[in-house]
């Protein structure tokens, strides 16, 4: 079954936009997970000041898991659904979140610009039809020291893992899935993860990127050996330039970036697939 790509794919979250939240409602630990992504970012408690990029944000989910561990922060939430956008967008929020329709590709025209001092990003690379390009605008867009989590199912490479997540997918969330319509894009979801970077691969090519610090961290539950976040850092000997970040409009591109402190943390104790 060919994965599918771009507009084809945008175009399946809007069609699914109306159930994806009931749908992820039925994963245990979804939003838990989120939280704990993000705050293994390891910003300063609360986020007082900073600048935070939700890269593929979907309805909402990990951008709300960011507003829960960062309130102070200012965070763009940016996803290519319209369908999925509308969903995050109605939610309440504060003042201090907004949300940007735009294929991360074309974040500059959508007046998307850094320095930020952390990129989020949830269930997004595998998606993508150039992973690599995707985090090449994450550093882009970073401040120089400024924090990225790579929240995504990526396969610990066990064959075990492997067969829990296709039995999920195959005995629960395809099913119910046909039952709505969104069959083909949930046959997309599991094949994504099943053709995708394993958690060690994905660790290897954030280091590519030219990210530092990298580290592979697993997540609790039936998910365990299934989904990780990479954390990561662009480094803070990396000096930031206005032109390097190549957009005109908003943010506060050529501005001296905010200084992120504390240090990379590990787990700590306490979507359907995106």
């Amino acid at each position: 079954m060919p994965l599918l790509r771009d507009a084809d794919l945008a175009d399946a979250f809007d069609h699914a936009a109306r159930s994806y939240d009931a749908l992820v409602a039925a994963n245990p630990g979804y939003h838990a997970h989120l939280r704990r992504s993000a705050r293994r970012l390891g910003l300063p408690p609360g986020g007082g000041g900073l600048r935070v990029l939700d890269l593929g944000c979907g309805t909402g989910a990990s951008t709300a898991a960011l507003a829960a561990v960062l309130p102070g922060a200012d965070i763009t939430a940016v996803d290519a659904s319209a369908g999925m956008l509308r969903r995050a967008a109605g939610r309440p929020w504060g003042r201090t979140v907004r949300f940007v329709h735009a294929p991360v590709e074309r974040l500059d025209e959508a007046g998307v610009s850094g320095p930020f001092d952390a990129v989020f990003a949830a269930y997004l690379l595998r998606n993508a039809a150039d992973p690599d390009a995707v985090l090449a605008t994450a550093h882009r867009l970073l401040a120089p020291g400024g924090r990225m989590a790579v929240h995504e199912y990526a396969l610990s490479g066990r064959a075990g893992h492997r067969a829990v997540w296709s039995a999920v997918c195959g005995g629960l969330v395809l099913p119910v899935a046909m039952l709505l319509g969104d069959g083909p894009l949930y046959r997309h979801l599991w094949r994504s993860v099943v053709d995708f970077d394993t958690a060690g691969a994905l660790g290897r090519r954030v280091e590519r990127a030219g990210f530092e610090r990298v580290r592979v961290l697993p997540l609790p539950g039936w998910q365990t050996g299934i989904t990780h976040t990479v954390v990561a850092r662009r480094p803070a000997a990396d000096r930031w330039h206005a032109e390097t970040d190549g957009s005109t409009g908003g943010g506060r591109a050529g501005t001296r970036p905010h200084a992120v402190r504390g240090e990379d943390t590990g787990p700590r104790g306490g979507r359907n697939p995106r």
